[in-house]
């Protein structure tokens, strides 16, 4: 796989500073029970990448220690993580706003039946992968079978009152198909709303627009495709100094399977550490957790958290 890791470390992107840390956006591992085309972690079935309960304890010491009232978990699918059920129940236990990044498929994997009860019952938000709201562009980036199962999962969170009552939020996020920038934010939840409504009777509180970064599975294809420097002109062209405020690397600190820190979840992945200095590890939080004025390690990628509406784990940052 072609990498475009080489074309990104050397950047002209503005420089931008931390403010204070709220979020710890923890990877548990990389293993998925799916291998989607937009996955900028590679993520897979193949993969044996796990978390330990040891890095695991670390993240609930970093949090007490620094006040952290936000815990966001990524993967691979981090519900494969078989210390994942532990940590939300600590976390909640300390009244921490968790956030599960769900594909929904996994609620139908072997050992997961109880998943969807157990999210419901401690209160976790679900950010659910639904990169669209017809079959066949889902299928084209997520695999056979998967809108199916989406749509399954969908109806059973509804049943748990997920969408439907505001203890149980759920958000679904879009990625766009192929080079592009996604569409208004705004507009294009209503579209989702209707047609997952009408035709389903499914409800979610929210959809997230996210734009394709130009890393890992995403950008090798860009490069084979000959559309790694389109691309790249076209998040150029429409960057907006606006964003640069409300990027998400400047309250949030990405942790990776082994405990390491990172500005972001897309720094990870191209192994760009916090401080663009010698890898910072948790236990370097729980010595000295202020991050506040510190510099944020930047790369020609940035420019996709900053095109157009802007784009972030939470969704556009213009909306």
């Amino acid at each position: 796989m072609q990498d475009t890791r080489p074309l990104l470390l050397d950047t002209d992107f503005p420089s931008v500073t931390r403010g204070k840390l709220d979020t710890l956006q923890v990877n548990l591992g990389y293993r998925c029970n799916l291998s989607c085309v937009h996955c900028h972690v590679n993520a897979g079935p193949t993969r044996t990448e796990m978390m330990s309960r040891e890095t695991i304890d670390q993240v609930l010491a970093v949090i007490d220690q620094a006040g952290v009232k936000t815990l966001d978990l990524t993967g691979g699918a981090p519900e494969l993580n078989e210390h994942f059920r532990d940590l939300v129940m600590e976390a909640r236990g300390r009244g921490v706003r968790v956030i599960d990044r769900c594909n929904l498929t996994i609620l139908f994997e072997p050992g997961q039946e109880s998943l969807a009860e157990f999210l419901a019952a401690q209160g976790v938000e679900i950010v659910a992968s639904l990169p669209c709201y017809l079959e066949d562009n889902v299928e084209q980036q997520r695999g056979k079978g998967v809108y199916s199962d989406s749509v399954k999962a969908l109806r059973r969170l509804n049943e748990l009152g997920y969408g439907r009552d505001p203890q149980r939020v759920l958000n679904l996020v879009y990625n766009p198909i192929g080079p592009v920038l996604p569409p208004p934010q705004q507009g294009l939840e209503a579209d989702y709303k209707r047609e997952l409504g009408e035709r389903f009777g499914i409800e979610f509180d929210q959809l997230l627009t996210i734009t394709n970064m130009p890393i890992s599975r995403f950008g090798a294809v860009l490069l084979a495709q000959d559309n790694y420097l389109p691309y790249m002109q076209l998040l150029r062209d429409n960057f907006s100094e606006a964003n640069l405020q409300t990027v998400m690397c400047r309250n949030l600190v990405s942790v990776d399977w082994q405990g390491y820190l990172f500005d972001c979840d897309f720094n990870q992945m191209l192994a760009m550490p916090l401080l663009a200095s010698d890898r910072r590890h948790l236990r370097d939080l729980l010595i000295d957790a202020n991050l506040e004025g510190d510099a944020i390690a930047t790369g020609e990628h940035c420019y996709g958290c900053t095109a157009g509406q802007g784009s972030s784990c939470g969704g556009a940052l213009d909306g």
